[in-house]
């Protein structure tokens, strides 16, 4: 087996001066470990260039393919071959004080070998790092009441597997090992967050808003106790402006008269957990002699763990010059995107007395301490011409529930409320939210995002107010369908073109739809007790989190091999193959080499403080002047970013690089020989260069293959590699550069690095100083203003499902018929993978619907007894799997840019359940899942 390197080194000064290194999994001859990713073999392409299988599709299949929690220190090289292994005790009650731990019940054999309390990091100077975000305590302290249900208590470190899983054996269920004294209130953190975002028209969708969020400013509240404080109207700042508009808007609702139907609906969306098949997981190893942290880690966010790791022990006792983060296949629906589990197994490693400590949730701990989905409450009005159907205003009060850690819970909770428009045209809304802590376990970055509760709901309103109005449910979403050039909530127009209204005149044409009366008639007649209904749902996503960067390279060799490497990470969505096709349709050949997961960029000297939200646009104009600033250095990989956002940097290296290298190659060789040689009597462009199947074309002159090009390329000397480095606030980045021999040149990135060929002179080569690259300062950049942020989103996937169900009047069962998705993911990179994405979405979304809830306090998965025993996941039976159909939009041209769909593909079908089950029983639900039981309450 072949072997392969560790990755050096990756430089921060934002961790007190150590220094990191993520590294992807190395091969090693005695564990079936696999690079990320695995290369593919040589059927991998088809003769048309599309792939015929996953990249890691063979290790899936034979069971080869390996996640972070597979790994052992055994597998790991140059770790120590022996390890420890530990678990946590968690408070199962957040009323009392904690006054310790009662080991009685493991006797003499089975004690732990290392105990570690709270006392002991502070006694160590360990502390939580970012302690607003993760909390502000690893480990409760004697004599406090737990911040939340679940939150850890202890940490036992046992040396040996055997005496550790007996001993977690014996504790769990075991209500007498943790101490508890007086009860007290609960303890929870202060609330996180209020929102709100307010926007009137200028009378068209067009004219200029007389107040938005993005013209003027989003509106933030403070709380006294649980009730949100709103600014105070009648004073002359933007927020204060912003409440003058909210109390007119809400006088208008209240003045409406018998010429509009005034629809006022609360509805809950319930707490769910992710169920990834991988729970949370780590080995780490704190090798004392040498000062360095090695880590094997589950996280969609590598550098950002590997900073922080590095300034939580660098404050500490413990020597630290290093942390080497090895990073692999993970997967998470973003429960494993900034996760306070892998810091506790980095404390777990310190305290292993020089071996590497495992500490691995089991089901029932992932139900405990995993990341849950948020659950909502909201009150929606929405007000209607009846004459018209034209939406006139609609107001949203939400309020949701993000446990007892803040994570992401403030930012879900705006992405909530942004979204909750969903595809309609509101030329008046006021969309409030207020993401309010409590002793539930944590909640954060889930799948959907907050959107999945909020636009839910608002499909649900929409089909009532069809029902009451007495209009079809689709031509009332025609009339109100938010279209181009359109201002959202925020007063931000949408990128590109919104294809609303194709999916909704598809929709109203299949027959799923047009049949739905007589289907109805029939079925009931031949099925006594059962009713039989159709369900629409149409939602738009946003995808990106406003703050996105990545870094991507593309190079060959005088061979015409090709190389990619880049951040993204694999976390199931298929990155890793897509971006290798994105680089073979700008070159016409896919990479010979690939590697993802990368962290080290030597190319790539940037400086960030990683303030992209919250930096002033004042500070920001000063930083930039830096050539090597940046407002962030890489995002996470989350947001449905990797096809657009992480594509972006992919695309733009091979374009540069044919700009650059190819095309001025391909030039030199067709212009051999006198007077320009056969290039000279034709008009040829860079526009008219093709490259396919290996080959190299344009205008009419002889085909060159891809191994001439770039050997004449590296024989000129020209650039054969390039490094981009890009970032989007809700618009692209874009620089200047000075390079070489060339114009000044404008990129849509805001940092280049360049690797000249083989030929380039000595002076050329004296250039090549950062890591083998030549890293060109910027002459100028333009970054888009900070004031995009209040943009909540510019960019939108949509997706619409027809659901046809079934309804057992006996048993209160729902079954799915069948199911039909439209869906507009402008061009398709790999649509196996876009289809492989729809449907694992809809069967999440199906279980949303119908199956999952997870109670959010004692009774609920804190307690530690919850597992898939009693937790209900739909099975394929439950998702109409040999009945779903799907149809994709075609893209408008060849140079449509790709969609993020990830998240967007879940949504559609849970209001469209909802709305199904209303036709069937004539009874309407406002709390999900809907239950059996909930059924025969409502038909009874």
């Amino acid at each position: 087996m072949r072997s392969v390197s560790r990755r050096g080194f990756l430089q921060t000064g934002a961790a007190a001066g150590v220094v990191f290194n993520v590294t992807s999994l190395p091969l090693v001859a005695h564990a079936r470990l696999l690079e990320t990713p695995p290369q593919p073999g040589p059927d991998w392409i088809s003769a048309d260039g599309r792939p015929r299988y996953r990249i890691d599709a063979l290790a899936k299949v034979t069971g080869a393919k390996t996640f972070s929690r597979d790994y052992r220190a055994r597998d790991l090289s140059g770790w120590p071959p022996e390890q420890s292994h530990a678990f946590l005790i968690r408070a199962t009650k957040a009323d009392h004080i904690f006054e310790g731990i009662d080991l009685t019940v493991l006797g003499d054999d089975l004690k732990p070998d290392r105990v570690v309390m709270h006392e002991d990091l502070v006694a160590d100077g360990i502390a939580m790092p970012q302690p607003d975000f993760y909390g502000d305590v690893f480990l409760v302290p004697r004599g406090e009441t737990p911040r939340l249900l679940g939150q850890p208590v202890a940490l036992l470190i046992y040396r040996d597997f055997a005496r550790f899983d007996a001993a977690k054996r014996r504790i769990r269920f075991d209500d007498k090992v943790v101490r508890y004294g007086k009860q007290t209130p609960y303890n929870h953190p202060p609330h996180y967050g209020a929102a709100r975002y307010v926007r009137i028209d200028g009378g068209s969708a067009t004219a200029e808003d007389r107040y938005s969020a993005f013209k003027d400013a989003v509106i933030f509240g403070t709380f006294a106790g649980d009730e949100v404080v709103w600014p105070a109207a009648g004073q002359s700042n933007a927020m204060a402006r912003g409440m003058q508009v909210a109390a007119e808007i809400k006088q208008e609702i209240a003045a409406s008269g018998d010429d509009a139907l005034v629809l006022r609906r609360n509805y809950f969306s319930q707490s769910i957990d992710a169920s990834a098949m991988e729970a949370d997981n780590g080995n780490v190893w704190y090798d004392a002699a040498a000062n360095v942290l090695h880590v094997m880690v589950a996280t969609q966010s590598p550098y950002d763990m590997a900073k922080l790791m590095a300034e939580l022990i660098s404050k500490s006792k413990f020597p630290l010059k290093q942390v080497d983060l090895n990073v692999g296949y993970t997967v998470g629906y973003g429960t494993k995107d900034h996760h306070v589990f892998p810091f506790f197994c980095a404390v777990a490693g310190l305290y292993g007395e020089g071996r590497p400590v495992r500490l691995a949730n089991d089901r029932f701990e992932q139900f405990q301490m995993a990341l849950k989905r948020h659950a909502f409450w909201m009150d929606n009005t929405l007000v209607i011409d009846r004459a018209t159907g034209k939406f006139r205003v609609m107001t949203c009060q939400f309020k949701m529930n993000g446990g007892g850690r803040k994570n992401y819970s403030f930012d879900v909770a705006n992405v909530s409320v942004t979204a909750a428009q969903s595809i309609y045209y509101l030329p008046k809304s006021d969309m409030s939210v207020a993401a309010l802590a409590s002793r539930a376990v944590e909640a954060g970055s889930t799948r959907g995002y907050g959107t999945l509760q909020s636009m839910s709901a608002t499909e649900m309103m929409v089909d009532e107010a069809a029902e009451l109005l007495g209009i079809d449910p689709i031509e009332l979403r025609l009339r109100n369908v938010f279209d181009s050039g359109m201002k959202n909530t925020q007063g931000a127009i949408p990128a590109g073109v919104l294809r609303n209204k194709e999916i909704l005149l598809k929709a109203r044409a299949h027959p799923l739809w047009t049949q739905r009366a007589a289907k109805k008639k029939t079925f009931e007649g031949e099925n006594p007790g059962k009713k039989y209904g159709v369900g629409y749902g149409h939602v738009q996503k946003d995808y990106g989190c406003g703050a996105e960067a990545a870094v991507a390279s593309v190079e060959f060799d005088p061979r015409g091999r090709i190389t990619l490497r880049h951040v993204a990470n694999e976390m199931g969505t298929g990155a890793t193959t897509s971006q290798p096709i994105m680089v073979g349709e700008i070159l016409g050949r896919v990479p010979d080499t690939t590697e993802f997961g990368v962290v080290r960029w030597p190319q790539m000297p940037l400086e960030t403080t990683d303030e992209p939200y919250t930096m002033s646009q004042e500070e920001e104009d000063r930083r930039k002047n830096n050539p090597r600033w940046t407002p962030r250095f890489t995002a996470a990989i989350s947001a449905t970013n990797s096809v657009y956002f992480l594509g972006h940097a992919t695309r733009e290296a091979a374009r540069t690089l044919v700009d650059f290298a190819l095309w001025p190659a391909a030039k030199s060789l067709w212009s051999r020989g006198i007077g320009g040689g056969m290039f000279a009597p034709y008009d040829v462009r860079r526009e008219d260069l093709r490259f396919a199947h290996g080959k190299v074309n344009a205008g009419g002159l002889p085909t060159l293959t891809f191994e001439q090009v770039a050997a004449e390329a590296h024989r000129l000397g020209l650039v054969c590699g390039v490094t981009v480095h890009t970032f989007n606030r809700w618009q692209w980045a874009e620089a200047d550069f000075d390079v070489p021999d060339l114009r000044r040149v404008s990129l849509a990135v805001d940092a280049l690095a360049l690797r000249y060929g083989e030929g380039s002179s000595a002076e050329r080569k004296a250039l090549m100083t950062a890591g083998g690259w030549h890293f060109i300062e910027r002459a100028a950049v333009r970054y888009p203003p900070v004031q995009r942020n209040n943009a909540g989103v510019t960019y939108y996937s949509p997706v619409a499902t027809l659901v046809e169900v079934a309804v057992d009047t006996a048993t209160g069962d729902v079954h799915l018929l069948s199911h039909h998705s439209l869906m507009d993911c402008g061009r398709q990179v790999v649509p196996e993978l876009v289809s492989g994405q729809l449907q694992g979405g809809i069967a999440m979304g199906i279980g949303h619907a119908l199956k999952e809830y997870l109670p959010l306090y004692e009774d609920g998965p804190g307690n530690g007894t919850w597992n898939w025993n009693r937790y209900v996941l739909p099975r394929a039976k439950d998702a109409a799997v040999w009945t779903q159909s799907a149809e994709l939009l075609p893209p408008l041209s060849e140079t449509d840019p790709p969609k993020g769909i990830a998240e967007v593909v879940m949504i559609a079908v849970v209001p469209a359940i909802a709305n199904a089950v209303a036709h069937a029983i004539g009874k309407r639900f406002y709390e999900l899942p809907i239950t059996p039981d909930k059924v025969l309450k409502a038909v009874s």
